[in-house]
């Protein structure tokens, strides 16, 4: 029996993620989470007992990774497609997690969902809006820019208890947007690098932000991701760090300490 009205189930594909502590189903063709949301919810400083929500959480698989490492956290999403929104359903009740996922615009936030949370994770899309688009209309409204940065960072502001966090990744060019949007409502930003190799320019970064905080901006050390100084056939190479977060389920909190 489909579950989906969008996604029939031979469309579907049940992947494994952090070697397998976590199986999530995702369509086979549209967008499918890769690194981007495990870097995320490693970098989330969320601990047992405190409310998280996963803003355009797709399947489910950054607020899943999370809980995945943080048993006890409290799981919320807010999803635009609804297709997408039912796969975080399936996939939170398959893997025994509870999450509260509600459809819905950032820029309208869901009436169940207009409370204050202590941690606000993101991971907004990042293709321009004018570039050619995915001939999948599902993966091309969850990658192209619609929704400015600086709209996200505004509303996870709204949405932030005073002293939460929010845990941010973006492409590199989008930082200035992203800072100038904290106005004077988040701060204590730190920002990591994610490097794809060393000596690579890093095309990706994870910022974490204090709602009132007031400590100084920090540019971390890079994360760098992929041992060589290229590709390597089919292998992943990832450095030990990266696979100790990709793979393990390591947290990054070493690296936003500076450690």
């Amino acid at each position: 029996m489909t579950q989906n009205p969008e996604f029939a189930e031979k469309d579907l594909s049940r992947d494994a993620f952090l070697c397998g502590r976590l199986h999530l189903w995702q369509p086979i063709k549209g967008y499918r989470a890769a690194t981007d949301p495990v870097l995320l919810a490693a970098a989330c400083p969320a601990a047992a007992g405190q409310s998280v929500l996963d803003m355009g959480c797709g399947a489910g698989a950054a607020a899943l990774c999370l809980a995945a490492r943080v048993p006890g956290v409290r799981l919320a999403g807010l999803e635009l497609q609804p297709a997408y929104a039912a796969l975080a359903r399936r996939n939170a009740a398959g893997n025994g997690i509870e999450m509260q996922v509600e459809e819905g615009d950032l820029a309208h936030m869901p009436r169940p969902l207009r409370r204050e949370f202590d941690h606000v994770i993101a991971n907004p899309p990042y293709y321009p809006a004018g570039g050619t688009p995915s001939p999948i209309a599902a993966r091309a409204r969850a990658l192209q820019v619609d929704t400015p940065l600086g709209d996200w960072v505004q509303a996870a502001a709204r949405r932030l208890a005073p002293g939460g966090w929010l845990t941010l990744i973006c492409g590199a060019d989008g930082l200035p947007a992203v800072l100038a949007a904290m106005g004077t409502k988040l701060g204590s930003a730190s920002v990591l690098p994610l490097q794809p190799r060393e000596g690579r320019a890093a095309l990706r970064i994870l910022l974490r932000a204090r709602k009132g905080g007031k400590g100084a901006f920090r540019l971390l050390a890079p994360l760098v991701l992929h041992q060589g100084p290229a590709h390597d056939g089919d292998r992943e190479s990832y450095t030990p760090a990266a696979n100790a977060v990709l793979r393990e389920g390591a947290d990054l909190n070493a690296a936003f300490s500076g450690i």
